[in-house]
């Protein structure tokens, strides 16, 4: 690295890019940890929803949030003033080179030319489209892989590497909040980010009988506008703790389950990256080889090959939602019990 005129090293900021959801911003921690070892200083650009997930993330020194017009599923107008202004927030920040990371439906090459109008020097991306200027390592990958290895094979691609001892997994700072509960329960969180992706709420007040009756403490978790969804999912048998944590006290929450059951939604990756093994109420409107719970024991439950299949839904386009309707309490006990008892 070349010196500055004062002769001293000028220091290696790189800014890690992730502006969808929190859970999306989890996958990415490998790929932070990798960049940390490699740089003096790492910013995280993070949107509103990804923004306390990425304060959480091991190696990230400071966390910028801003509201993406192209990626986010409710856009905002886009802004010359706003892009301006997040040039000017990059810049302030001492930024010298970035990392990108996109879904494999998204283009990186937007914020790359904000990032140039930022004065960023190299910039690192996986891009199908061709880049032109705007990128200085265009990464091509099989998107059938697991996002946290998609997105470590970029930092990879962008020369940097894990640190020796690190095993690539999902993980959060430590250490954790406090939690009222004693280890061993089991966490029931019917939301979901999008409607395709969740159980039917009669089958989750099933579930948590079900669980009850077969001895489990089951505590229903949710944000603060799914208050009426967790009260009804607790009934009287579960204990609703629905717009009552942080992220980082839903992580604790995770950690001393002895299972979560969960669609396809942030908490699946939050648990993942607290090691606690999970029921993934999973519909593949998305394919599950990239997005099912990375590194613990997992119980992938509902039907892969319904006709939603690969459809990207937002909501459910097929009667009666067969895919996860189809799964019912019983099942949920039982994978329950399979991955208490491994």
């Amino acid at each position: 690295m070349a010196s500055s005129p004062s002769g001293t090293t000028p220091s290696r900021t790189v800014l890690v890019a992730r502006l969808d959801n929190a859970g999306d911003v989890l996958l990415q921690g490998p790929l932070v940890r990798a960049v940390a070892a490699g740089a003096d200083r790492v910013v995280f650009l993070a949107s509103p929803q990804g923004t306390a997930a990425a304060e959480l993330l091991p190696g990230v020194d400071e966390v910028l949030t801003w509201h993406c017009p192209w990626i986010d599923g409710h856009p905002q107008p886009v802004d010359a003033a706003d892009l301006a202004a997040l040039a000017d927030r990059v810049r302030a920040a001492g930024v010298t080179e970035a990392v990108v990371s996109t879904s494999f439906h998204q283009s990186p090459l937007p914020l790359a030319l904000v990032l140039r109008t930022a004065g960023v020097a190299r910039i690192s991306a996986i891009s199908v489209d061709y880049p032109g200027s705007l990128l200085d390592v265009r990464h091509k990958v099989d998107d059938d892989m697991p996002e946290p290895e998609r997105a470590l094979s970029l930092a990879r691609a962008a020369g940097f590497e894990l640190p020796d001892g690190d095993d690539g997994r999902l993980a959060v700072r430590r250490p954790l909040p406090a939690v009222a509960h004693e280890p061993g329960y089991v966490v029931l969180h019917p939301g979901a980010s999008v409607p395709a992706r969740a159980w039917p709420v009669e089958r989750c007040t099933e579930a948590v009988e079900a669980l009850a009756d077969a001895g489990y403490r089951v505590l229903v978790t949710g944000g603060p506008g799914e208050r009426a969804l967790t009260a009804a999912v607790a009934g009287t048998r579960g204990v609703d703790l629905g717009g009552a944590t942080t992220l980082a006290e839903m992580a604790a929450l995770l950690d001393g389950a002895a299972a979560v059951v969960v669609g396809n939604t942030g908490p699946a990756h939050l648990a993942a990256a607290v090691g606690t093994p999970v029921v993934s109420l999973f519909s593949p409107v998305v394919p599950a080889v990239r997005w099912a719970p990375y590194g613990v024991p997992t119980v992938l439950l509902g039907d892969q090959s319904a006709p939603c299949r690969d459809t990207r839904a937002r909501e459910c386009p097929v009667p009666g939602h067969p895919c996860l309707s189809s799964v019912t309490a019983a099942d949920v006990v039982a994978a329950v019990e399979k991955l208490v008892a491994a």
